[in-house]
C-alpha cells in the first residue's frame, strides 16, 4: 500500500482497522509497500535460521523448504513423504535424512520441554488441558502463567496480539502465542474451554 493511502485506510486513531478486524475476526495489518516486503523478509530470513539451526541443513536447502511453504520443523513430520519428494532436488536420501533429523529434533525438544515445564512450576490442571501443546504451555509458563486459572483470566487478544492507540498511532501489542498462527476461533475455543473451570 503506498504511504499516502495509509493513513486513509487505517483512519483516524485507527477506527478503520478495529471495525475491520471486528467484522472479519481477522487480525489485520496495515503496512506500507517498504514494511510488507521488509516483514515478507524478515519472515523467510528467520524461518530459514530455525530450519538451519534445527536440522543442521545449509541454508539452501533451509530456503527451498520455506520457499515451499514450510515453517516449522513439525510441519515436515505432518508432511506427507510424497509431498517432500515432488520438491525439486529432493532425492529419496535426502528426504529419508530430512525426516531422521526432523524426529530426533522433535524427541529432544519433546525431552527440553518436560525438564522446563518442570523447573517453571506449572501446575497439573494446566499441563493436562489437552488443548495446548507442551510448547505453547512452555511460552505461557515462560510469561508467568502457570495455572489453568491464570490462562482462562486471559482473553484472545492476550494470546494473539492487538492494536493499542498511542498518541493518535496504532501500536502492535504482541500475542503470548503469536507464533503459533492461531487463528481468532482457535484463541476464542481455547480460552472458553479454559473458563469452564469457572463453572465447576
Amino acid at each position: 500500500m503506498s504511504d499516502e493511502h495509509l493513513s486513509l485506510a487505517i483512519g483516524r486513531r485507527g477506527q478503520n482497522v478495529k471495525l475491520a478486524t471486528e467484522l472479519t475476526g481477522w487480525d489485520i495489518d496495515i503496512l506500507t509497500e517498504e514494511e510488507e516486503s521488509s516483514k515478507r523478509q524478515e519472515d523467510f530470513n528467520s524461518k530459514s535460521k530455525l530450519f538451519v539451526e534445527s536440522l543442521d541443513v545449509d541454508e539452501t536447502l533451509a530456503q527451498l523448504l520455506v520457499s515451499e511453504g514450510f515453517g516449522a520443523v513439525e510441519e515436515i513430520l505432518d508432511s506427507d513423504r510424497s509431498e517432500l519428494l515432488a520438491i525439486e532436488g529432493f532425492e529419496e536420501e535426502i528426504v529419508d535424512e530430512l525426516m531422521e533429523r526432523s524426529k530426533k529434533f522433535a524427541t529432544e525438544k519433546e525431552i527440553q520441554n518436560d525438564q522446563k515445564l518442570e523447573e517453571l512450576n506449572v501446575s497439573k490442571d494446566l499441563l493436562e488441558f489437552n488443548l495446548l501443546t507442551k510448547t505453547m504451555i512452555v511460552t505461557l509458563a515462560e510469561n508467568n502463567i502457570k495455572t489453568l486459572e491464570e490462562f482462562a483470566g486471559l482473553t484472545t487478544d492476550d494470546l494473539l496480539g492487538y492494536f493499542e492507540d498511542r498518541h493518535d498511532k496504532n501500536s502492535r501489542i504482541k500475542g503470548i502465542l503469536e507464533n503459533y498462527n492461531l487463528t481468532k476461533d482457535e484463541g476464542d475455543e481455547l480460552i472458553m474451554e479454559a473458563r469452564k473451570i469457572w463453572l465447576k
